[in-house]
């Protein structure tokens, strides 16, 4: 398994991150990419001239910094010896520091915790979802409680039933190629989910007198345009692993009526799913998109590990410091 070549950890001190930073290290290890450490630690105000003891503003910044810097030195002691982890300490606000980090240092995956803040049951906090939103590389978080093999993996797929060659699409590819390569190593379950819907069926059934009939015509219509597109991506995922990986993976196929904000959140519930795999962002041309609000609903539902991805190509909004230029991947 050999996906990533630059990664970056991005710790996350209010949770515990043991796991999830072993997580980091064996990827690390089996896709023998280099590893950096990143912490963030707020700006303090310049605006304080003396604080008690009579240290100054910048005094207290720097010292923050070294505190950090030493609380990730012996989180990654343990692995000290099995890989050359590269530390670094950033003031600001993490998500922008991490987005820019990513661009400036060509990072193919940013590995975090999910924040799980105390203000309410969401596993992801506002950093997590600024990362999701905004990151243009892969961004994968974990639960405090991150499991060291997954046995079950949901790949949350987007499949347009006009389209001959449905693999060749870029978010299905590097979804394809993450989830069969992690299950393959992980000696894990992996279940593609296909949400579909028949947006018109309320409209055919108005247009015509015998409306039942048309419209349950026109559902089913439907309904073998995207099972077919479904077999077309089994078909395409077996010639493009091998015969022998597909027959060791025998992965399975979900297609599921509904929109993707409710079918993926159940499907990952009646599967018990480890990991989520999934786009984030449209795709120009694809029917059932993940995106904005939908994406974010469901990962407001979900509690496991998320790997969200984004086109090639994808510029986040997020500005490198100085430059005013957007960023992208």
């Amino acid at each position: 398994m050999e996906l990533f070549n630059n990664i970056l950890y991005v710790s996350e001190a209010s949770v515990p991150q043991e796991a999830s930073l072993a997580r980091a290290v064996s990827l690390a290890e089996n896709n023998q990419a280099n590893l950096s450490v990143l912490d963030v630690v707020p700006t303090v105000p310049t605006g304080l001239r003396m604080l008690p003891g009579g240290r100054a503003a910048q005094q207290l910044q720097e010292a923050m910094v070294n505190d950090r810097l030493q609380m990730l030195e012996a989180l990654i002691e343990p692995y000290s010896k099995r890989l050359n982890i590269r530390l670094e300490v950033l003031v600001g606000t993490t998500f922008l520091k991490a987005i820019q980090s990513v661009v400036l240092n060509e990072y193919d995956l940013l590995v975090k915790p999910a924040e799980n803040p105390s203000y309410n049951e969401r596993l992801f906090g506002s950093d997590d979802m600024q990362l999701l939103r905004n990151c243009p590389c892969p961004v994968w978080l974990m639960p405090a409680g991150e499991q060291s093999g997954y046995a079950n993996i949901l790949a949350a797929i987007d499949l347009d039933p006009y389209m001959e060659n449905v693999v060749n699409d870029d978010l299905n590819q590097q979804i394809l190629a993450l989830s069969s390569s992690l299950a393959l190593f992980d000696l894990g379950t992996l279940h593609f989910v296909h949400a579909w819907e028949a947006p018109g069926e309320l409209t055919v059934s108005i247009w015509n007198d015998s409306s039942s009939e048309a419209s349950t015509d026109y559902v089913e219509g439907v309904r073998l345009r995207h099972e077919s597109a479904l077999l077309r991506f089994r078909d395409q995922l077996k010639e493009r692993i091998g015969l022998d990986a597909y027959n060791h993976l025998a992965p399975q196929f979900h297609m599921r009526r509904g929109m993707p904000s409710q079918v993926i959140p159940e499907m990952t519930k009646k599967l018990q799913a480890d990991l989520v795999i999934m786009g984030t962002v449209a795709r120009t041309g694809i029917a059932g998109l993940l995106i904005g609000n939908t994406a974010e609903s469901i990962l407001e539902q979900v509690a496991c590990s998320v790997l969200a991805i984004k086109p090639s190509g994808f510029v986040s909004p997020v500005k490198l410091p100085d430059s005013g230029r957007p960023l992208s991947g």
